[in-house]
């Protein structure tokens, strides 16, 4: 990957992350959501933004939905922040790396406190 996209992944994720929590209202938005990744593509016009939250499978579709009607007010915003030609249209994935982390955490604590035979 171009060191360049790289580098606006980054800071599309650190903005995006601002605005959701500082001035995104959307009470379907109201958990602490983690913007893990943002992969741009080569030409800009597109973004898949990847979130993560601790929270039930319902929970996490509205938390979908609400980012997915906020996308347009985040273009807009960060139209206004960044010194980019061009912001990329958003779409919004799940990253359910935390959970699958905190699983395996899970199972390596009751292996390790097994007693020994």
């Amino acid at each position: 990957m171009a060191h360049r996209i790289e580098r606006v992944n980054q800071l599309l994720r650190r903005e995006i992350s601002e605005l959701l929590q500082r001035q995104v209202k959307d009470p379907r938005l109201g958990s602490l959501i983690a913007v893990t990744e943002v992969e741009t593509s080569v030409d800009l016009k597109y973004a898949k933004v990847f979130v993560s939250c601790m929270s039930s499978d319902e929970e996490k579709k509205d938390i979908l939905k609400g980012l997915a009607s906020a996308a347009g007010f985040l273009r807009k915003e960060l139209t206004g922040n960044l010194k980019l030609r061009r912001i990329p249209e958003f779409s919004f994935y799940w990253d359910d790396s935390i959970e699958r982390g905190d699983h395996l955490m899970q199972l390596i604590d009751r292996v390790s406190s097994k007693p020994e035979s």
